[in-house]
């Protein structure tokens, strides 16, 4: 199995085969506008500005989820507005979904069964962990997300090769996604 085995709805309705992405490195990230994590929206659109190659480059593809502390309540329009004004994001984004429970979209239920999250960085983000994980009232199960911003990263193949924490920063992920976006 791979990602490209899937797809996901677009905000318009769309259902896009994420075989689409073929031969990309994907970066796939559940959002919400209204989380301590939101900033992150910088980076990941950093990452996108500098690597996403419109040929064979990196894809960042976002999930708005609203099942952690009602952070992403607004429509999917008014996510989209949100993130395009306030962060002047140009990669893909698709419908709010669910990534945990028996609503979970498949893509998701299917990148929880591949890799374990890599254990946050330093003191404070695995003190921030143990926080969020007491929080997360969806978080039923090990692989289950934790909250939002947990990324998957894939490889051109649609494999996935990790997940990072909330906590990890797009920045601090730059270095594997280079990584990836040199292997042929």
């Amino acid at each position: 199995m791979s990602v490209y085995e899937y797809s996901a709805k677009t905000a318009g309705g769309e259902e896009v085969p994420l075989r689409r992405y073929e031969g990309k490195v994907l970066l796939i990230v559940n959002t919400a506008t209204g989380c301590g994590f939101t900033p992150q929206y910088d980076g990941l659109e950093k990452l996108y500005a500098d690597h996403a190659d419109r040929d064979r480059g990196l894809e960042i593809l976002d999930f708005p989820c609203n099942q952690f502390g009602n952070q992403a309540p607004g429509s999917d329009e008014e996510i989209h507005e949100f993130c395009t004004l306030r962060f002047s994001t140009t990669f893909p984004r698709f419908a709010k979904i669910d990534v945990n429970g028996e609503n979970a979209i498949p893509l998701y239920t299917y990148l929880k069964s591949t890799v374990a999250e890599e254990a946050a960085k330093g003191v404070k983000n695995r003190i921030a962990m143990k926080a969020i994980s007491k929080m997360s009232k969806t978080a039923v199960n090990d692989n289950d997300i934790k909250w939002n911003f947990t990324k998957f990263l894939v490889d051109r193949k649609g494999e996935v090769v990790k997940r990072f924490a909330p906590t990890a920063k797009p920045e601090e992920i730059e270095a594997d996604i280079k990584a990836l976006l040199e292997e042929q």
